[in-house]
């Protein structure tokens, strides 16, 4: 039988891959069907201008792929109790779900060639194709990350790059396997020399953010000596920014965001606009469906277009 780009039979039918949801139905629609097929969930509004767009985009890529993935339509408006669960902060936000759980996201419109990328991305992960493998190591050598066997998720990822050179995911992780091990160096070295397929990848993007993180931390002040110099000076610019960089380090991400958020309402163009670089550098190193990114971005577009 011959199969598309997704490894679905060509004369699968398309019918009631697309429906719209809500909280009632969200179990059912949704976290069931998810532990065979990844789901998509696109949560939109009416008045939304970029769902628009991005809304038919999805479904037409849900279409062509023939079965590989669903996708379902939740409206914010009529669904607010559940838009406030998942934390959705603005619109279109993108889920998708594998095995009851979120796997992926994004946020705002992106071009079709992302899209694209994003259901194929999904479609491997129940897709019986021979790059199941590399999946399942790909998920073990993240799980030995968070586990703090830097050493080990950096062998792995090497063995994935081996078998597929052009895995952005993989590339990503070993730098980030290399910060972990404290090897900064070594991270900045394959950062540089990543190859050009690679180079502007999301996850390699996201391992250079965290780079410039971990440097930034080495040379991070005592938190509590900053907090100290901004109770006697609330409105000292740079103190405020060191401490974000401070906070940071220390691991509080939220506290360092907030902070910096409140140097740019304070004073956006200061030192050219240095708290709303850190702020993208900072949301650059994290996933983007993260609740840290999402309500720091809500916040400071308010402050940005108010």
């Amino acid at each position: 039988m011959r199969t598309d780009m997704f490894g679905t039979p060509d004369n699968q039918p398309t019918a009631g891959l697309i429906k719209d949801g809500n909280e009632q139905t969200f179990l059912q629609d949704v976290i069931e069907p998810s532990k065979t097929v990844p789901v998509i969930v696109d949560f939109w509004a009416p008045w939304c201008g970029p769902c628009k767009t991005l809304g038919p985009a999805l479904e037409a890529a849900v279409t062509a792929a023939k079965g590989a993935v669903r996708m379902v339509k939740i409206n914010v408006d009529e669904n607010q109790m559940l838009s406030q669960q998942l934390r959705i902060q603005s619109i279109p936000t993108v889920y998708a779900f594998f095995n009851g759980q979120p796997v992926d996201g994004f946020q705002g419109a992106i071009p079709g060639s992302e899209i694209k990328k994003f259901i194929e991305g999904l479609a491997k992960l129940a897709g019986g194709s021979a790059d199941d493998g590399l999946a399942d190591a790909l998920a073990a050598a993240e799980e030995m990350l968070t586990e703090g066997a830097a050493a080990d998720a950096a062998e792995t990822f090497a063995a994935i790059l081996e078998e597929d050179p052009a895995n952005a995911a993989a590339y990503g992780g070993l730098i980030r396997a290399h910060l972990a091990m404290g090897d900064l160096d070594q991270a900045e070295t394959l950062a540089a020399d990543a190859p050009a397929e690679l180079a502007k990848a999301k996850e390699v993007e996201a391992a250079r953010a965290q780079i410039e993180l971990a440097r930034q931390a080495a040379k991070a002040g005592p938190v509590d000596e900053l907090r100290a110099l901004l109770a006697k000076d609330p409105a000292n610019r740079q103190v405020m920014f060191d401490l974000a960089t401070a906070l940071h380090a220390s691991g509080d991400v939220e506290g360092a965001v907030n902070m910096l958020l409140d140097l740019f309402k304070l004073d956006r163009e200061w030192n050219d606009g240095a708290a709303r670089a850190q702020l993208f550098i900072i949301f650059e190193a994290l996933k983007p469906q993260d609740p840290i990114v999402l309500a720091g971005r809500r916040r400071l577009s308010s402050m940005i277009f108010a």
